[in-house]
């Protein structure tokens, strides 16, 4: 009996090793698939990465009220295989400095498809299929009046110490479009590798407005980053490390809802 039990103690040890092990090696392992660049800090990144990440972001409205959002609509990714991404986004919480009332924001959900792709000896390119939804959680009007949904494609391109990204897709809500409208946003951005703790980039945010209150505009930000890597001096890539990084969207269209959005996040990729 002691020895079955024995038995059976080593094997559910190894098992649970095993299951951690082959969670924590996903990022590692999807290096084999596609090239190696930071995920940008308001583009979507076609790549499939394993993460959690804490983001805050601090901004002017366009009546010079501020607002600072703690979670920022970011959470935590899993690689599942070697095509899947699911992320997981907890409501952030918003804070205002006017008459509006504080409350927490709407929960998202998102997957990603990795259609094709190649590391840095087969293209150094990628190309993607994401599909949000964000559901209306939010209280005291700190969210969306339905839910909706985010289909997008995205794609990206390496090349010695540079990479490219962009990204083509909308938000439609399930409801009251008379009311919210419909937005399709473009996103690119160019980064930089310029040491081998530090990345920098630059990226540019348009979103064109269709029926709604906003129909016909249109808002545009360039957004400057800087992003700083923390990794052990034993670091091997199934090794989990840190980035730092912080960013400002800056409005630089006629039409803008918010402006000097400062961005600043910690991430954990394991």
């Amino acid at each position: 009996m002691l020895i079955a039990l024995a038995f059976l103690t080593v094997a559910a040890t190894a098992s649970a090793q095993s299951f951690v092990e082959r969670v924590t090696s996903s990022n590692a392992r999807m290096t084999q698939f596609q090239p190696s660049w930071i995920t940008p800090i308001a583009t979507s990144d076609p790549r499939l990465v394993q993460y959690a990440r804490f983001s805050t972001s601090h901004e002017y409205t366009s009546t010079r009220t501020e607002t600072t959002n703690y979670g920022n609509g970011k959470g935590v990714g899993l690689v599942g295989g070697n095509r899947f991404e699911f992320d997981y986004m907890p409501p952030g919480y918003c804070q205002h400095n006017s008459s509006v009332i504080d409350g927490f924001g709407d929960m998202g959900t998102l997957v990603k498809y990795r259609i094709a792709s190649g590391n840095a000896t087969n293209g150094n390119y990628i190309v993607t299929a994401i599909l949000s939804h964000t559901f209306a959680t939010g209280s005291d009007k700190n969210g969306a009046i339905t839910d909706s949904f985010g289909p997008t494609m995205a794609g990206g391109y390496a090349f010695r110490r540079f990479d490219v990204v962009s990204t083509l897709g909308g938000t439609m809500p399930t409801g009251r479009i008379a009311t919210q409208g419909r937005t399709i946003a473009w996103n690119s951005l160019v980064q930089a590798h310029v040491s081998r703790t530090v990345w920098v980039e630059v990226e540019n945010n348009s979103s064109f407005y269709f029926s709604g209150s906003h129909d016909g505009m249109m808002q545009n930000f360039v957004t400057p980053g800087v992003y700083y890597v923390v990794r052990k001096k034993e670091w091997k890539p199934t090794h989990p490390f840190m980035i730092f990084d912080t960013g400002m969207q800056v409005a630089t269209s006629g039409y803008h809802s918010y402006n000097h959005n400062l961005i600043s996040e910690v991430r954990l990729l394991f």
